[in-house]
């Protein structure tokens, strides 16, 4: 008994060991006239993801068989690039004018939200729970455009600006990867670039925000932070660049371990453009994955160093477990998995 007592107790603190490298097995499918930068895993087996021609799409087998629907209103084709799942269905929303923000419940999409402007632009959306949701875009006003929903994703509201940080001139987001938010438990984070590179933090589901500086690359329109990740409440990624400069070394990777309020720039020897990073599941935080249009990155210290595994690039991707993720692109999607 006492043998068995101290084994049980030595596995439950046993500590994860990182794989030193990994290599990738890399299954294209072709998607012809679409361009995909948000997709979301449903189960092992299930994707969906929806792309720039209003085409929404899904495999539940691993991509052995998928399913379009395309959606269309009035005239407008939406071109979607941030998407979100609950248990009570898909959503999916468009970036320009107008938005509009669709729910599928059985395969069936209504129009849930719709918002005029001309500076109308969202970037990502996610989460928190079966009720609370949000997404993000860029300013209509004097402050980032956020969406919330309290019942579930069945009705959106924009938050007034007076609750929320204002934006600095020439501050907005980017619409690369729907990674622009990082939700962990009550906890959201937001990311922006352009003039201004900061983090937006909100612990109470989007009630309250506090915003932090950052160190990364910024003061132009196309640099800033493309994308974040957090793996617990304190721990977190951040990482973005210059898509014009994309073979350029600069500050354009930074980790946080105080829930973002400092960041430490994590210094590069290698082109440092990344659109989308996330943490592999089931390694302590210790292993993540990134893309870009320039390859697939792989880090096995948190994120302080990266080497590349694919010169494929894609825009985005989703963890499915610890040795697969979906990545997606340019008129393709693909089953990544790691050895």
């Amino acid at each position: 008994m006492l043998l068995f007592l101290s084994s049980f107790l030595f596995s439950c603190h046993k500590k994860y060991i990182p794989r030193q490298s990994i290599t990738v097995e890399i299954i294209n499918f072709d998607k012809p006239d679409t361009s995909i930068r948000a997709l979301t895993v449903l189960t092992d087996s299930a994707m969906v993801y929806a792309g720039s021609k209003g085409d929404i799409t899904r495999t539940k087998d691993l991509g052995d068989t998928w399913t379009t629907q395309q959606l269309k209103t009035d005239s407008i084709i939406p071109h979607f690039r941030a998407i979100g799942t609950n248990s009570k269905g898909f959503y999916a929303l468009s970036i320009g004018n107008p938005a509009l923000l669709y729910q599928s419940k059985n395969a069936t999409f209504n129009l849930v939200y719709k918002e005029e402007h001309n500076k109308v632009f969202y970037n990502s959306m996610a989460f928190f729970d079966d009720l609370n949701g949000i997404a993000m875009g860029d300013p209509t006003a004097d402050c980032l455009s956020i969406l919330i929903t309290r019942d579930g994703g069945d009705s959106w509201g924009k938050v007034h600006c007076k609750f929320l940080p204002k934006i600095l001139p020439g501050e907005a987001a980017f619409a690369a990867s729907n990674t622009n938010i990082s939700i962990v438990g009550d906890h959201a984070w937001i990311v922006t670039g352009g003039s201004h590179a900061r983090v937006f933090h909100s612990k109470d589901k989007g009630i309250s925000w506090d915003v932090y500086k950052t160190p990364m690359i910024q003061g132009k329109s196309t640099t800033g932070i493309y994308t974040v990740a957090f793996y617990d409440e304190k721990n977190g990624i951040i990482m973005g660049g210059d898509y014009t400069k994309k073979n350029e070394i600069m500050p354009s990777k930074a980790i946080t371990s105080d829930g973002g309020e400092t960041w430490q720039i994590i210094k590069q020897n290698q082109p440092s453009y990344t659109s989308c990073v996330q943490y592999i599941p089931n390694t302590h935080g210790k292993e993540l994955l990134a893309t870009s249009t320039e390859g697939v990155y792989f880090s096995n210290d948190r994120g302080l160093t990266w080497n590349k595994v694919s010169d494929q690039g894609f825009y985005t991707l989703r963890m499915i477990n610890q040795n697969m993720a979906w990545v997606a692109g340019h008129e393709k999607v693909a089953l990544l998995k790691l050895q």
